[in-house]
Formats: structure tokens, sequence, C-alpha cells
């Protein structure tokens, strides 16, 4: 694999080795983690149907997500497809009021099957 993540261009490459020394930048670089967002990353496995969670990483684009989750998560060719999502945009729930988000709502028992009674003139239920 090349230096800037290409796999089908040689490492060797003259034109992708820049064999010069570093040129002294006139302000110190600073550190820029906010400009790698963070990716969560679902992968479907061969005998899956559906993609699950495999975990997290950071990346610059997509582009750079989908290459570095094919090499951090699909090692032993274990997916078949993958999909990288910005962290940032995934809506989520939140867990410390689970109880007041999932429990069903006072008033609207029709919602369950216990609700209903059997009709008398039906035979077949």
């Amino acid at each position: 694999m090349s230096p800037h993540g290409n796999p089908e261009a040689p490492a060797s490459s003259a034109t992708e080795i820049n064999r010069e020394a570093p040129k002294a930048s006139p302000k110190p670089q600073e550190h820029t983690d906010h400009a790698w967002g963070l990716w969560e990353v679902f992968v479907r496995s061969s005998r899956g149907l559906s993609h699950v969670h495999a975990g997290s990483l950071h990346a610059p684009d997509a582009a750079m997500a989908l290459r570095n989750a094919r090499d951090l998560y699909t090692r032993r060719n274990e997916g078949v497809s993958i999909w990288v999502v910005p962290a940032d945009a995934i809506a989520a729930s939140d867990p410390d009021s689970k109880g007041a988000f999932f429990e069903s709502p006072q008033g609207k028992d029709y919602r369950h099957a216990t609700y209903y009674t059997k009709s008398e003139g039906v035979k077949h239920l």
C-alpha cells in the first residue's frame, strides 16, 4: 500500500516518496484532532442480513473512513459491506431517561392484544 493509503499504487513510486527534510514552519503546528471527525462503522458479515455496529474511528472524510474501516474491521474477510456514518449525524435516545422513553403511554391499552375480547359469533378464533 502506498504511504497515502491508495492500495492500487505501489509504495515505491518515486513520485510519492519525498526524500527531502521537512521545512520548518514559521509557527508551531497545533494539534488538529477536530479536523478528523469521528465516524461510526457498521459491517454486514457474509452470513448476516443486516449491518452491525463494529466500532468507531477518526478520519478526515468518508473515503478515508471507508478505507480505514476496511483495514481495521474486516481483516479476515468477514465483511461484505461497510457503512461509515459521521457520529454527529446520528440521533440517539438518552440512556438515562429510558424508563419514560420506552414505557407504554397510559390510556392506550388498545395497543396490546389483551385489550380485546373474543367475539361470540366468530367460531374460528
